[in-house]
């Protein structure tokens, strides 16, 4: 079994279980107020680049 899971495939299940862009914008926004170290580690989880995570955390404030 592979310990990574990529961005993609987050996605779709995401969208899979129903969430719209804007649910996912909420999840994030959610995760980042209530868990920023988490959402932080997360994110490297999915091996996203540092840009990137920069990015995402910042509109999610």
């Amino acid at each position: 079994m592979r310990q990574k899971v990529t961005v993609e495939e987050w996605v779709k299940r995401l969208r899979a279980i129903g969430l719209d862009e804007a649910a996912m914008q909420n999840w994030h926004r959610l995760f980042e107020g209530e868990n920023p170290e988490g959402h932080q580690s997360f994110l490297e989880w999915l091996g996203l680049p540092t840009e990137k995570i920069t990015e995402i955390r910042q509109k999610n404030v």
